[in-house]
């Protein structure tokens, strides 16, 4: 433990440096010890242990087996084991433990990794001799950061085991972070002093998104007339190169409306002019609200705070700011000011990409849904798609190219199987774009639905010429209320079962884009009923079989 006099000079430090020469000096601190260590031992200690892997699209895998291969090449003897297959009981055996696992969703687990998360959350056996590094793979745009990374280490330095290393949290551009970090955790091993480890020389790491300058060139409404929904084609150009690849998003940063702000503003006894420090830079407090901090459906515990700090009791629910503010006044300024801290960035929101750059040259074109709900009898709409739905042709728009290595279209000679009902067609115009255009010879199949055909078939002429043309092998539609059944995209595999086993059999990739729950759940429940059906195996050696697909990325999903 520190001094307190050193504990603020260490936190001085720390505050004056970027994240990249944080991760940096960190490596080169531990080689340094790693050295100093060296010379003070006679004795060989060979690295060896375990890396635990969860995955949703392989990255925590592909990492884990990476990582293993380093260690093997410098001496180490390491185990690499899937959470879906490790067996809880054998944590009490374990010396020395790698975790690799991502986030998805409000801050869960991966499917994989959900018995082996659960088991963690809720032992009460202890693990003293353990000592353990995590690395947490995640995505900055969602607001539950690596959280389910973080809930495991903080769960196991509750159980009593150790962490050697700090936890790591990795953005999408997680590739030199995690190296780094794990040539650190390399580092933390006593060798021997023959085998010395040299600090770290710099490594090359992300600078940060690259943000694109464009102009809102197109934007049409897909819906008719009697459809319900709202959902916005919008086309992008910039006057530069787009560096992207079909399967990417298109990341926005919304801002709040500056009526919603002015409300605000006749709930506070403020200036919006007055000067307030956020990230060490000064900002209005109007700049702050509108462009920076997160005003909508507040968090429980945001909620609680500002109950403390008003000193009022206050039901244990999300609310918006504004809503909040009317309904439990402040008394004094000071308090909000107070409060402010407690509110937190407005987060990216990502929309899938729906053109090709073999198609559109420096355009980019993305699908917006115009989210709505209604609270307390009050139409209320989502802060991004309802800023997004509200811009006109010629609105300036700052955006950032959010990589999707997981959802890649494979070779031009591969048939492919896309599943993209609703908004989730997007970023499958985008595949179907690109093998327009690189005229390859493996078939296309594109699975969609929505819920009327009359109002609800977006991009339909397009759809048509390409089946015209013949990069379209296969068009099946469902649409869920045109008729008293509803008719689901599930339904359509189910009837088309025996083909698209033959397809898959085959070597076809399957993608599928859109939610999650449940339409995600029940198209893999579908397929994994005709691999049943058709195949000849059994109910378990189908589930198998689906699994293979899924970890050899023959399946390829992108739900939200």
């Amino acid at each position: 433990m520190l001094a307190e006099g050193k504990l603020r000079t260490l936190n001085d430090f720390i505050e004056k440096h970027s994240k990249e020469e944080l991760i940096w000096i960190n490596g080169y601190i531990a080689g340094l010890i790693s050295l100093s260590s060296s010379k003070e031992t006679t004795s060989t200690s060979q690295k060896k242990f375990t890396i635990l892997y969860g995955t949703d699209t392989g990255n925590s895998k592909k990492l884990a087996l990476e990582f293993a291969a380093i260690s093997k090449k410098q001496g180490g003897k390491v185990k690499v084991i899937g959470m879906d297959t490790y067996k809880t009981d054998d944590l009490a055996h374990e010396k020395d433990l790698v975790i690799i696992l991502s986030t998805h969703g409000d801050g869960d687990p991966p499917p994989s990794a959900k018995k082996f998360f659960d088991y963690i959350m809720t032992t009460e056996n202890k693990y003293p001799k353990l000592e353990f590094a995590v690395l947490a793979l995640g995505d900055t745009s969602y607001p539950m950061f690596c959280k389910a990374a973080e809930d495991v280490n903080e769960k196991l330095l509750k159980l009593g085991a150790k962490a050697v290393v700090p936890i790591e949290r990795c953005d999408v551009d997680y590739q030199d972070v995690a190296s780094t970090w794990f040539q650190t955790y390399l580092n933390s091993f006593p060798t021997d002093v023959t085998e010395t480890i040299a600090p770290l020389p710099a490594q090359k790491t992300s600078t940060g998104k690259k943000y694109y300058q464009g102009i809102v060139k197109t934007k049409i409404n897909l819906n008719g007339r009697h459809s319900n929904k709202e959902t916005n084609h919008i086309e992008v150009v910039v006057t530069e190169p787009i560096l992207f690849e079909p399967g990417d998003a298109l990341g926005i940063v919304p801002v709040n409306k500056s009526s919603v702000v002015d409300k605000l503003f006749s709930l506070i006894p403020l200036d919006p002019t007055l000067s307030v420090p956020y990230k060490g830079t000064g900002h209005t407090l109007r700049n702050l609200l509108t462009k920076k901090l997160n005003i909508a459906y507040l968090k429980e515990s945001q909620v609680q705070k500002y109950a403390e700090i008003v000193g009022q009791t206050i039901p244990h629910v999300r609310m918006d700011l504004i809503d909040l503010l009317n309904i439990y006044p402040i008394a004094k300024a000071y308090q909000f000011i107070e409060f402010l801290p407690s509110l937190t960035e407005i987060l990216p929101r990502l929309y899938s990409i729906c053109s090709s750059p073999q198609a559109h040259e420096r355009e980019v074109h993305i699908l917006v849904s115009k989210s709505t709900f209604n609270v307390d009898g009050e139409n209320r709409y989502g802060l991004c798609s309802d800023m997004l739905s509200d811009f006109m042709e010629g609105t300036a728009v700052d955006f950032y190219i959010h990589k999707n290595r997981a959802f890649r279209l494979p070779t031009p000679d591969t048939d492919i199987i896309m599943i993209g009902p609703g908004t989730g067609i997007a970023p499958m115009r985008s595949f179907i774009e690109e093998r327009d255009a690189v005229s390859g010879s493996g078939r296309n199949w594109l699975i969609f639905g929505e819920q009327h055909f009359t109002s609800d078939f977006f991009y339909q002429s397009e759809i048509q010429q390409y089946v015209n043309t013949g990069t379209l092998h296969q068009v099946d539609l469902a649409w869920s209320r045109d008729q008293k059944e509803k008719i689901y995209v599930q339904d359509r595999i189910q009837a088309k079962g025996k083909e698209l086993y033959e397809w898959i059999k085959g070597g076809a990739h399957i993608f599928i884009s859109g939610t999650r729950s449940p339409m995600s759940e029940d198209v893999e429940r579908a397929i994994i009923d005709i691999i049943y059906a058709h195949s000849g195996k059994s109910a378990p050696e189908s589930e198998a079989y689906w699994n293979e697909l899924k970890e050899s990325g023959i399946y390829k999903a992108d739900v939200y």
